[in-house]
């Protein structure tokens, strides 16, 4: 393995983390929204207060890694996604400052407006980041100078927006079997009820967009063994995340959701290898692991860097879950 497929798989393995865990964060924003009063709502918030923003340094890292790695990527797609990236930016802030807000204001009236911002904002990073991933699976407008040619409204395209649901519905399956685990009695329950209509949901969308795809970008499924180990392992998450919904086993259902999460990722990793932003004008034009890389000096010492800077990521992430694990309360924000 060299240089180049190393930092391919590093930057796999931190957007899947982001997705794992920032994704059930979003899940309980989107399952917010049907909230049957203000303390469920609470409660969402009060589930992922404590881990929500170390949640996003998975992001930032990916971000940064793709920039230092891969910068002609980092270029081409980051150009070309601006306006669905500043709104994704937007988005979170606005998520962050909702929950800061409803921590402190005392008015019912805008206690429910903040809760409503709260749940719409994580329903939009969702389906935009769904988006984005079913775009570069697609293929991307990208010329013979590496440059991306579209618009953002060229992202909405039929493939585009499936995948954005696939990105709301997976998001929402995950984020209910983490409030189930945070939560006990009627609200379990409801978590565990959603949980179940979001596996199955997920499933019937995520067979949908393979169709479209089938059609459009045939590419994908040249992944030889690795790709159909990747479609087993996500098939076994469904069957795992439905069967222990309907059993109330909430550990069991969050493992299953993040098997379908990451194995999701890992397929069209494997799928596009070596390809990164894949090139819907010429083949020969896509940007790959190889032709959009930092030179060697730099990939050698960024990843000296990283393996010494993710254990200590992931030894902080272990320590806050097990600092703040335990069920959630309905009255988190009511006391702070």
């Amino acid at each position: 393995m060299d240089l180049n497929t190393s930092w391919y798989i590093l930057i796999g393995v931190l957007f899947g983390g982001y997705a794992v865990l920032d994704g059930f964060d979003l899940g309980a924003g989107i399952l917010s929204l049907f909230s049957r009063d203000e303390k469920e709502r609470s409660t969402c918030m009060s589930a992922i207060a404590p881990v929500w923003d170390g949640n996003e340094v998975w992001l930032l890292a990916g971000g940064g890694a793709l920039f230092a790695a891969f910068p002609k990527v980092y270029a081409a797609v980051f150009s070309g996604f601006y306006l669905a990236l500043m709104l994704v930016l937007y988005a979170l802030i606005l998520r962050a400052v909702s929950m800061e807000f409803s921590a402190h204001v005392h008015s019912p009236a805008a206690k429910k407006i903040w809760g409503i911002v709260f749940g719409a904002s994580s329903l939009i990073v969702a389906l935009l980041l769904g988006v984005a991933f079913a775009n570069i699976m697609r293929g991307l407008p990208i010329s013979a100078e590496g440059d991306y040619t579209g618009g953002f409204f060229g992202l909405l395209n039929p493939t585009g927006l499936i995948g954005g649901v696939v990105g709301i519905a997976f998001f929402t399956m995950h984020g209910a079997a983490y409030m189930s685990m945070k939560t006990d009695g009627a609200l379990q329950q409801r978590m565990l009820g959603h949980g179940k209509k979001m596996a199955v949901a997920s499933a019937v969308v995520f067979v949908l967009l393979m169709v479209m795809l089938g059609l459009q970008a045939k590419h994908l499924f040249s992944g030889g063994l690795f790709y159909w180990l990747a479609i087993l392992v996500m098939a076994g998450g469904f069957v795992l995340s439905i069967r222990s919904a309907s059993g109330q086993k909430s550990g069991l259902f969050f493992i299953g959701s993040a098997l379908v999460i990451l194995a999701y990722i890992a397929s069209v990793a494997v799928g596009l290898y070596p390809n990164m932003a894949l090139s819907s004008l010429d083949p020969a034009w896509s940007l790959t692991a190889y032709n959009a890389s930092s030179t060697p000096r730099t990939l050698q010492a960024m990843l000296i860097i990283a393996l010494v800077g993710m254990p200590v990521v992931l030894a902080y992430t272990v320590v806050i879950y097990r600092v703040f694990r335990g069920k959630a309360s309905d009255s988190y924000y009511s006391e702070n």
